[in-house]
């Protein structure tokens, strides 16, 4: 997939920041992010207007240059700049090649996937669209950012996908009715979300329901889960009853392919309890409430524990070249797919020292997939 390219200025027409006292500015970084606020002609956070902040310097050196050559200022370059400001006061990294205001229309939602509530913007509460990080151990990055709601975002916070698992198990339980403002079935969708960009392990991969479709160019790193998304998207077109049989002749063994009849016909009986009302919005909320049900997800796990890691990448990827995946898959190499994410620093800026190696088996290197080629989910 071909990254969108970042719209700056020439750089003969950028003059060298200067020199200036206590403010981390590696790269340049904050002078740029105060460049491109000019340059749309948007004064920076106040905080950031201080003598000697480089974004200042920046903004002020792109006001001599554009003067009133600016650009429009729509609402999602707002949004861009708000994340590139806010990933370089953090330390973050942000891939300013490939997450652009066009990618941040792409990946927009109307609803959010985690509370399931209509998204609104600048009103300031609980229900306005925020754009995260899904796997809080990458940058900002194609691929790992997603939509959803200020409070989702606010429970989400630093946490992982097994602390969110966890939590669910703690509700569940009854030791408690929520935790920051999530009952089960939230924090379910929210472990979800989070594990399809993190690298697992095939069986705890498997072992995953899809509480939560897969939101746009969101890029799936675990081939289990990418199989998985295939097949419970077969139910949003018409036709599935022939491209299950084409999918059952892609399984390795009959073992497989009665493991697949079984696991798609379950989820058929599931799909057509719930009716066939309602938009696609509520399709999709369809399609994941059928994850809940237990049978579902044995039937799941019988045949995703009979495949390799290996097998579910031949599956898929045979399966995108007989047109049985949609228009909206797409196949990427591991290299191209995890491209800007910075897993070895955890998504923080490499400092001017070398970083040590991660030890084998480590939280960052814990999955290294033979031939792994992720899923990217296009709008």
């Amino acid at each position: 997939m071909t990254a969108a390219q970042a719209t700056l200025p020439l750089e003969f027409n950028r003059p060298a920041p200067r020199a200036v006292h206590d403010w981390a500015d590696a790269g340049g970084t904050g002078f740029e992010i105060g460049w491109d606020h000019a340059h749309h002609r948007l004064t920076p956070p106040v905080d950031h207007l201080q003598h000697g902040s480089p974004v200042r310097h920046g903004w002020e050196a792109a006001r001599i240059v554009f003067g009133p050559r600016t650009r429009q200022a729509t609402p999602r370059v707002r949004k861009w700049l708000q994340l590139r400001l806010n990933a370089w006061q953090r330390g973050r990294t942000f891939d300013t090649l490939q997450v652009t205001p066009a990618l941040l229309r792409r990946i927009d939602a109307p609803v959010c996937p985690i509370v399931r509530e209509s998204l609104v913007h600048g009103t300031g509460g609980p229900l306005d669209a925020s754009v995260d990080r899904v796997n809080n151990a990458a940058g900002y990055a194609a691929g790992n950012l997603a939509v959803m709601s200020v409070r989702a975002n606010a429970a989400k916070a630093s946490y992982a996908w097994d602390d969110a698992m966890r939590f669910v198990r703690q509700i569940e339980a009854g030791a408690l009715g929520a935790i920051d403002g999530l009952d089960a079935g939230e924090w379910a969708r929210l472990a979800v979300l989070m594990s399809y960009a993190t690298p697992l392990p095939h069986a705890v991969a498997a072992a995953m329901p899809m509480r939560v479709l897969p939101p746009p160019r969101l890029r799936l790193l675990n081939a289990v889960q990418c199989l998985q998304a295939l097949l419970t998207l077969q139910f949003t077109r018409e036709g599935y009853t022939q491209r299950i049989a084409a999918l059952a002749a892609l399984m390795p063994c009959a073992h497989t392919q009665d493991a697949l009849r079984g696991f798609m016909h379950t989820l058929l009986a599931r799909r057509i309890a719930a009716g066939f009302g309602g938009d696609a919005v509520a399709l999709r909320r369809t399609l994941e409430d059928v994850w809940a049900d237990p049978l579902v997800l044995r039937r799941w796990q019988r045949l995703a524990l009979s495949l390799t890691e290996a097998q579910c990448e031949q599956v898929v990827r045979a399966a995108m070249r007989r047109g049985l995946a949609g228009r909206e898959a797409r196949w990427l190499p591991r290299e191209l797919a995890i491209e800007g994410w910075a897993l070895d620093t955890r998504g923080y800026v490499r400092p001017a020292r070398a970083i040590e190696p991660q030890p084998a088996g480590s939280a960052t290197d814990a999955h290294r997939p033979h031939e792994p080629v992720p899923l990217d989910l296009a709008a």
